[in-house]
């Protein structure tokens, strides 16, 4: 989830972006070896992430949390884009194009039209955890709380890994006047990426405001 229709529109674009170029011939279990040699050179890690985004699978999240915290900045950038990437693959092409369809009615502000077809997405694919994702943004940013809180639900289900439905969960909290657990989630979601600077900021925010609410009931 997103904090406004036009930084999903970003957020998206960039995640979906093609890396930079990296030799096709990488395999999937190439990329994974080389990101499990503490000898690679950074160069060799920055492909190897990039490369998932092509080649990975669900089961390559926790490799892609490792790179998340690597010292390199452009590293860890490529590992969120990667996982996005995965996140965004169902299995089907229609399906997936589909939720191509979604994103765009979701960012011209058609948010009804974006909620029946991610709901078509889910009817379609009900083990995709993305569908259920963005029909939750859709809710989030129609003020529809409630229904986006259960389809974040329904994303944790089938990813754990989903930092963008964590901190999804926040904002919600947010808006719903709850900062304790919303900062909850916030720290869940940096727990998995710590490299969410706008999700640290609003941490940071709410930890003032809850040690402000609590000096003042002394």
């Amino acid at each position: 989830m997103s904090r406004t229709v036009a930084a999903v529109a970003v957020a998206i674009a960039v995640a979906l972006a093609p890396a930079a170029a990296v030799a096709a011939d990488v395999t999937r279990e190439d990329a994974l070896r080389t990101l499990a040699d503490r000898g690679s050179s950074d160069e060799q890690r920055r492909r190897a992430v990039a490369r998932l985004g092509d080649v990975g699978t669900m089961a390559d999240m926790d490799t892609l949390v490792r790179a998340l915290r690597d010292r390199r900045d452009d590293v860890r950038a490529f590992a969120e884009r990667s996982m996005w990437q995965i996140w965004h693959r169902s299995g089907d092409d229609d399906v997936d194009r589909l939720l191509e369809t979604g994103i765009e009615q979701m960012t011209s502000r058609a948010g009804d039209a974006a909620v029946d077809t991610f709901t078509r997405v889910i009817e379609r694919r009900p083990a995709f955890a993305e569908g259920w994702n963005k029909r939750a943004t859709v809710y989030y940013l129609m003020g529809e709380y409630a229904k986006s809180l259960a389809d974040c639900d329904e994303v944790m289900k089938r990813n754990p890994y989903h930092f963008g439905a964590l901190s999804g969960y926040g904002m919600i909290y947010v808006q719903l006047g709850q900062p304790q657990r919303a900062l909850e989630y916030f720290e869940r979601a940096l727990d998995i990426n710590p490299n969410l600077d706008g999700v640290r900021t609003s941490a940071d925010a709410l930890r003032r405001l809850i040690l402000d609410m609590r000096r003042n009931t002394l």
